[in-house]
Formats: structure tokens, C-alpha cells, sequence
């Protein structure tokens, strides 16, 4: 019975049955192997997706860094930028103080020049005015005007015969001293004014006062003053010197006024 199991086994054992062993064996090992291969290619790739999602993160994270660092430059530059139109604008604002504060100065000492110097030409207009107020008020009565000088020549200075406006030689000699005295100094203008007594109407008064005028402007310009700085006119009996109707009266009414006008004065007054 032993005898027959042996013989049985040694049919199992056969060199086809060990080579299918082997080839299965082997298959086996490789399917071992290719599981564990596949595994370890699973883990790789989970790695691999892994790294792949972190790089993506290190990325977005760096490419974000660098747009926050190129903002952040930016505004630094335009920070920086300000400050310097800020330190350019103050710098202007502080070079346009200076220039206002030296033209404010300059002004003032400009304006300060300038009242000096008119009142230096006050003072002089002032003294020659004096000087000629005095020269003139041994011919005729002479009174002193915010402007100049007024003249007074009444029937004691001039007298014209009735309804006449010659000149008589006594009148033309008075004249002509007046005439001297206003030669000697320049810068002014003369007014001759004419006016009558209260005799007579208007029309008349007016007319004859015109007249007389006229007939002293044109001496004076036969004197030699200038015409261009001398007028007539006539103002009737409108502007009595005295109210009244006494001959005294009358006689200081008809009369003719010259005045003479400082034009330098005059001048700096309407420029004020």
C-alpha cells in the first residue's frame, strides 16, 4: 500500500507540473509586485498632485506678493512724488512771501519817496506863491486860495468908462507890472473874471462883463503870456462881492478878478 502512495506523489511531481508552479509562482510575484508598483505610482502621484497644488499656492502666493510689492512701490513713488510737489510748492509759496514782502517794502518806500517829493514841491510851490502874493499885493489887492491867488481889481484898479470895455493907459500900466510879475513864474493857469454892479438887466450885465474880460485876457496876452494858459469870461452881476446898492457897493461889484491857479498843485491833488 506504501508502495502505491509513493508511485502516486511521483506522478504529481511531474516537470510540467513544477514548471506551471514555477510560471505561477512567478505570476504571482509579478501581480505582487505591479500592486506594489502601482501603490507606490498612486502615492507618487497624489505626491506629485500634492507638490503640484503647492507650487500652484507658492505661485498665486508669490505672484500676489509681488503685486502687493509693485502697489506697494507705487505708492511710494507717488508718496514720494507728493512730497516733492508739496516741498516745490511750498518752496514757491515761500519765494512768492519773499518777492510780495519785498515789493510790499519797495511800495512803501516808493510811496514814501513820492510824499516827500510832493512835499517838497508843496513847500517850493508854496514859498513862490507867497513870493508873488507879495509881489502882486503892492499893485492890487491879493488874496490867497486854496488853488492860488485871486486878484481883486475893482473900480479903484481899473476903470472903464460906461457901457465901454477899453482900456484906459492908467489900466494898461497896472497891467502891464501884473503882466511882469506873472512872467517870472511858470505853472499856472489864469482865469480872468469879469462882473458888474446890479444896474442894468442881465443880458446887458452879462455882455459887458464878457467884454471887459476879454479886454484884460487880450492885454495880458499882448504881454507876452502864453494864451494857452489864460480864459475869460464873464459873469454879469450874479456874483456880487458885497450885497448892496450904495455906490460904494456898486463900485466894489464892478470889477475884474484874476485869478491864477497853481496847476502843479493842482495836479497832485486830482492824482490822489
Amino acid at each position: 500500500m506504501e508502495a502505491s502512495d509513493n508511485t502516486s506523489s511521483r506522478r504529481k511531481l511531474t516537470p510540467g507540473r513544477i514548471l506551471l508552479g514555477a510560471i505561477l509562482l512567478s505570476l504571482a510575484v509579478v501581480a505582487v509586485l505591479l500592486v506594489l508598483t502601482y501603490l507606490k505610482l498612486t502615492d507618487l502621484s497624489r505626491e506629485m498632485a500634492g507638490l503640484r497644488r503647492v507650487s500652484r499656492t507658492v505661485a498665486e502666493t508669490a505672484e500676489s506678493a509681488r503685486r502687493q510689492a509693485g502697489r506697494a512701490e507705487e505708492n511710494a513713488l507717488k508718496a514720494a512724488l507728493g512730497r516733492a510737489r508739496a516741498e516745490e510748492e511750498a518752496s514757491e509759496a515761500r519765494a512768492a512771501a519773499a518777492k510780495s514782502k519785498a515789493e510790499m517794502r519797495e511800495a512803501k518806500q516808493e510811496a514814501e519817496r513820492a510824499r516827500q517829493e510832493a512835499a517838497r514841491i508843496r513847500k517850493e510851490r508854496d514859498e513862490k506863491l507867497d513870493a508873488m502874493q507879495q509881489a502882486l499885493s503892492q499893485l492890487v489887492e491879493t488874496r490867497r486860495t486854496a488853488l492860488g491867488l485871486i486878484m481883486n481889481l475893482d473900480s479903484e484898479a481899473i476903470q472903464f468908462d460906461f457901457d465901454k470895455a477899453d482900456l484906459k493907459s492908467s489900466n494898461r500900466e497896472l497891467l502891464s507890472k501884473i503882466a511882469g510879475i506873472l512872467l517870472t513864474s511858470k505853472g499856472h493857469h489864469i482865469f480872468v473874471y469879469g462882473h458888474t454892479d446890479d444896474v442894468g438887466t442881465n443880458a446887458y450885465n452879462q455882455e459887458l462883463s464878457e467884454r471887459r474880460a476879454k479886454a484884460v485876457r487880450d492885454y495880458l496876452v499882448d504881454s507876452f503870456i502864453d494864451p494857452e494858459i489864460i480864459t475869460a469870461e464873464g459873469f454879469g452881476k450874479s456874483s456880487p462881492l458885497v450885497e448892496g446898492t450904495s455906490t460904494e457897493a456898486r463900485a466894489r461889484n464892478r470889477r475884474v478878478e484874476i485869478a491864477i491857479v497853481d496847476t502843479v498843485l493842482d495836479y497832485q491833488q486830482r492824482t490822489r
